[in-house]
């Protein structure tokens, strides 16, 4: 088990929110209730695809200008 937290605003009548410290993990619903189940499930989405990666690969670092 792991806590973290959600960062939530109001778009319009959505919530919009994101998990604090891990990129890609957002979603949007209608209720507070429904984000947090949405976010759930985008994050045991991407930890589903991470552990689907081949255990022997490479990494570099790149700069990125913006």
């Amino acid at each position: 088990m792991a806590i973290f937290q959600l960062e939530y605003w109001r778009e319009g009548d959505s919530y919009v929110g994101r998990l604090k410290g891990v990129p890609g993990v957002r979603s949007q619903a209608a209720t507070l209730e429904e984000l947090e189940q949405n976010v759930r499930k985008a994050y045991l989405a991407m930890r589903s695809a991470e552990s689907t990666a081949p255990e022997a690969f490479e990494s570099k670092p790149i700069v990125i200008d913006w």
